[in-house]
């Protein structure tokens, strides 16, 4: 039932039919109203300020059997990964600002105007029928104005005597009140923490209509939940069940309360119920959880309990989800508020290299095992390359052209996606200037170094020079597609074709070609992948200037343990992008 539903119930005030809740509802304004921690941040996990540049060494397994070193130049302290958190927005706040053409000035007048525009204006206190009808013939009587009208009280977070007049209006102009109407006022009970109406629209809405649609169902178990009452939202959201499947927040507002009211039983078997379901659970789900305390008569927590809260943490790990900065508080007390040995918690950061600021301990490493690997070469083959849409990327021709050059080349150190790089700088007729840099570079490196390009950068023009591009051809292999042809599907050929020590150059966070695997485990293998094998040029290029890749960290980002300790990054800025990573981690450590 949606919201638009046309169900009507018949509500006269003069009819005996009339429940008395429904009657209190409407009058009840005209008696009242007509008559007259701070947390430690020393481990802060900032750089040295050292901007020498980073030597990172690679080896290669070659088919011969010899292993072959190589080391790739980075600045591991500026600039920070593309993934760390909060880069992506900080990024476009700063071309927000560079491309602001008007003054705020300007544009805040014309906002304000925009924002008030067709929208009713509610009064500021509870009007007499009367009143209402005035309002509403000088807007030209819209069918509307109640349902409109009491919008505009929700959003105002008007007074609920006031809302109380609207219906006592209504139902006196039409003796009727919709669904709708009593949908929005329920809002407005709900919101304002009206919890005594909440329980007479419940009354009037189960007696009046066959079912509650979606948006009533949530309301109700969010106002019960909050009460003593508590119990019957269990039922309201067993109702639902029949229907559909209960969102995150429905399951929470149950299970808090069930918390806080010491039914850890109803409480964890709504949370399994809500994993089976396939749901992801909300953070304040896993903060109710973790403040629930549940003792036995030694004053020892059940470790049944304590298995299903250590759950938690793998079930975060295995679905790389980051518990908010307020979750970690709490998952830190209850660590260290364990019986038996004494678990230590702290707040900390990683260095470069992997290493725990706080405890020391080396995190687990970016780099993909040999299993893994292959998992993900198979699949993105597969799925990605040879997906579905693969010739609306290319032709059959070509992608069996490309196939044949890598394999007739040695395996490559580093893939340069040409056009994306050479774009680079704003200058756009230096673009051939841009790549040979980049190229040359890394070529002085002594890096095998394939460039994906496409044809039209043959033809010389005032963007692509021919003696730069014919260095470029000299500096590295080359491989040019159709001018309709996308780049990155070749990129992540040759790239994993060549082996897990192989990087590319790219600023392009592939979340396209990520969302065409099949499942969320393949996903996030891309992803572990990509943060470990990707390389982003920092600030601007030019020639005879050392150029700057982005660090690649040493290790990954994800809730992980060893049975002694826990590591576990946690959010604690809002301005976190799905593909960027946290900087601030939890550290745990049990005494002996």
């Amino acid at each position: 039932m949606g919201s638009n539903l046309i169900l009507k119930v018949r509500l006269c005030l003069n009819s005996p039919l009339l429940p008395s809740s429904a009657r209190f509802l409407c009058t009840q304004y005209i008696k009242s109203n007509l008559g007259g921690g701070q947390m430690d941040r020393r481990n802060s996990g900032q750089g040295d300020g050292q901007s020498r540049m980073k030597k990172i060494t690679y080896k290669q397994d070659s088919e011969d059997g010899r292993s072959k070193k190589y080391t790739l130049r980075q600045l591991p302290s500026f600039p920070k990964s593309v993934f760390a958190a909060g880069t992506a927005k900080k990024i476009a706040r700063i071309q927000q600002k560079k491309a602001s053409l008007v003054s705020e000035d300007e544009e805040e007048p014309q906002r304000r105007t925009n924002r008030g525009a067709g929208k009713l204006q509610p009064p500021e206190r509870p009007l007499p029928p009367d009143e209402w009808r005035k309002m509403k013939e000088s807007l030209g009587n819209p069918n509307s104005f109640d349902c409109q009208m009491m919008t505009s009280l929700v959003t105002a977070g008007s007074d609920l005597d006031i809302a109380k007049s609207l219906l006592t209006f209504v139902a006196m102009e039409t003796g009727t009140l919709s669904y709708e109407l009593l949908l929005r006022y329920l809002t407005l009970c709900v919101i304002g923490g009206h919890d005594d109406e909440v329980f007479d629209v419940y009354k009037i809405m189960r007696g009046s209509f066959p079912s509650m649609d979606t948006g009533a169902s949530t309301l109700f178990i969010k106002s019960f939940s909050r009460t003593e009452r508590w119990k019957e939202a269990v039922g309201i959201l067993q109702e639902v069940k029949k229907v559909f499947t209960p969102s995150q927040r429905n399951y929470h507002d149950v299970i808090a309360a069930a918390v806080q009211h010491g039914d850890t039983a109803t409480a964890w078997s709504l949370y399994d119920e809500l994993i089976t379901n396939g749901k992801i659970p909300h953070q304040d789900t896993w903060d109710a959880l973790f403040t629930c305390v549940k003792k036995t008569k030694e004053e020892e927590e059940e470790p049944e309990h304590q298995e299903k809260l250590l759950r938690i943490l793998l079930y975060m790990r295995n679905n790389q989800i980051y518990p908010q900065e307020s979750v970690a508080v709490k998952i830190r007390t209850w660590f260290e508020s364990l019986k038996g040995p004494k678990w230590t918690g702290g707040w900390s950061s990683i260095t470069p290299k992997g290493v725990c600021r706080c405890c020391g301990s080396e995190l687990e490493s970016i780099q993909l095992s040999a299993e893994e690997y292959q998992e993900l070469k198979d699949k993105v083959m597969t799925d990605v390359i040879q997906g579905r849409d693969v010739f609306n990327k290319t032709t059959p021709e070509e992608l069996e052209r490309f196939k044949v050059f890598v394999k007739r080349k040695p395996a490559f150190d580093v893939v340069i996606d040409g056009l994306n790089v050479a774009n680079i700088n704003k200058d756009k007729n230096k673009q051939s200037d841009t790549l040979l840099a980049v190229v040359s570079a890394l070529e002085d490196q002594g890096l095998n170094v394939l460039v994906l390009g496409r044809k039209h950068m043959l033809r010389p023009s005032r963007f692509w020079s021919k003696h730069n591009m014919s260095l470029i051809q000299q500096k590295a292999h080359c491989f040019f597609t159709d001018n309709i042809s996308e780049d990155d599907p070749f990129l992540l050929y040759a790239t994993l074709h060549s082996g897990n020590h192989c990087r590319f150059v790219s600023r392009d966070l592939m979340r396209d070609h990520k969302a065409c695997l099949p499942d969320g485990a393949s996903r996030r293998l891309f992803f572990k992948w990509q943060r470990g094998h990707q390389l982003v040029i920092g600030g601007h290029v030019a020639p005879g200037r050392s150029i700057r890749f982005q660090s690649i960290p040493e290790y990954d980002t994800i809730v992980q343990t060893t049975g002694d300790s826990w590591h576990i990054p946690y959010d604690d800025t809002e301005d976190r992008s799905t593909y960027e990573v946290p900087l601030r981690w939890l550290c745990l450590t049990k005494k002996h």
